[in-house]
């Protein structure tokens, strides 16, 4: 089990795993080998509310960082998620077809999305934010959020 770092936001705790990397949109990336599995930072799956259905690319498909690797759909917002890394999905979580809401219910755990073969693990790997550098982006949005509430 990963160690926490947290934030509150007006009433509201935010969670980053400390043991993974996070791209800017608010996905998670944990180095498996030469794979990466990604997932929801919990910020993000609060912010975009209960999941009903989630979309993920199939096996075998190639990406480039950037490419949509999943789309969400909640009661409040529709989003499409960007692949934080390079690469091509070698594996899909079984869960997002028959209990999407895993990525609300444990987002750093049963709730990923996708494992992804890494191709350019060191080009990404930089581009991507320490837990540390995303937990002051994410404390930043919620706050900005919370003022126009």
């Amino acid at each position: 089990m990963p160690e926490y770092l947290e934030t509150t936001a007006d009433k509201f705790i935010f969670r980053v795993a400390a043991d993974r990397v996070y791209s800017g949109e608010g996905l998670w990336v944990l180095a498996e080998g030469g794979n990466v599995r990604v997932g929801l930072s919990d910020y993000l799956q609060q912010r975009s509310g209960d999941v009903a259905f989630a979309e993920v690319k199939p096996v075998g498909t190639n990406l480039a960082a950037g490419d949509d690797l999943a789309t969400i759909e909640t009661i409040k917002v529709n989003v499409v998620l960007p692949s934080p890394v390079t690469g091509k999905v070698v594996e899909v979580n079984p869960s997002m077809a028959t209990a999407p809401e895993m990525v609300n219910q444990d987002p750093y755990g049963q709730g990923w999305l996708a494992v992804i073969e890494a191709a350019a693990w060191d080009k990404d790997q930089a581009r991507l934010l320490s837990p540390q550098a995303y937990l002051e982006v994410m404390r930043r949005e919620a706050e900005d959020e919370a003022k126009r509430l």
